[in-house]
């Protein structure tokens, strides 16, 4: 069980299945901004960036943002991550970060969005937030036909493998697609979601992915679809209104 997920239990909390995840603005507003990065972003310049535009955003400097960018290979340290969570601490450099969660990979083939978002404008709501962004990352799987699925025990989306072999204890293996790590200050978002496109899965072994052992990770290439890049995008933008509201 994750960090996040032995959180929910201590609060005793109903399941993430029956959260209200619309993040609808309460009330009409600027719409969200949309930018792609193009080339590789280092992963500590993209976090002093992301520090900049929530401090604007809190300030009412700046329009709420959605940034999608790629990095170089490396491996994050949430709040919750251990040592026994990096396997390979010399494989690739290794970044403290102060979002929530345990040890992902980041690197080529892998589309990292990071959200800016006013929860003021929304809802001052974490568990529906983490929620609403599965649901997003469920609905943009969805436009390939891939059924990605939350897990109550464990936060991100997971595809269901029952070609693989089953777990000791009889169960179907997951493997996990997309993740999910947050930093909220005073109720601005940043940090986000990062969703396996076709990056080099091997690199994923020199962690335990998000502190989650006995399951596997995949991507959209791994099962079968051979999407671009710019598919997963486009993907991402069309479904994203629907549960934050208008983009710019």
């Amino acid at each position: 069980m994750d960090s996040f997920s032995r959180f929910m239990t201590q609060l005793n909390a109903p399941p993430r299945e029956t959260i209200r995840t619309s993040m609808l603005p309460a009330a009409p507003g600027a719409p969200v901004a949309w930018e792609v990065s193009r080339e590789p972003v280092d992963y500590e310049a993209a976090v002093e960036r992301m520090e900049h535009l929530a401090a604007a955003i809190r300030a009412g400097e700046e329009s709420e943002r959605v940034w999608l960018v790629e990095h170089p290979p490396v491996y994050t340290a949430g709040t919750s991550a251990e040592a026994s969570g990096l396997v390979d601490p010399n494989r690739f450099p290794v970044h403290r970060t102060g979002r929530g969660g345990e040890y992902p990979y980041h690197g080529p083939g892998q589309r990292v969005a990071y959200l800016m978002l006013d929860l003021k404008r929304r809802r001052e709501d974490v568990r529906a937030y983490v929620a609403a962004l599965e649901d997003w990352i469920i609905a943009t799987l969805d436009e390939f036909n891939i059924r990605g699925e939350r897990r109550e025990d464990r936060v991100g989306v997971w595809v269901a493998r029952p070609d693989k072999e089953r777990l000791p204890d009889g169960g179907v293996r997951d493997d996990k697609i997309a993740a999910i790590g947050i930093r909220i200050r005073r109720w601005v978002t940043f940090h986000g979601i990062a969703i396996n496109v076709d990056p080099q899965l091997e690199h994923f072994s020199g962690i335990v992915p998000c502190g989650v052992e006995g399951h596997g990770v995949t991507s959209l290439t791994d099962l079968g679809l051979p999407v671009t890049m710019d598919d997963v995008d486009l993907a991402l933008k069309r479904v994203f209104p629907r549960f934050f509201g208008p983009l710019a």
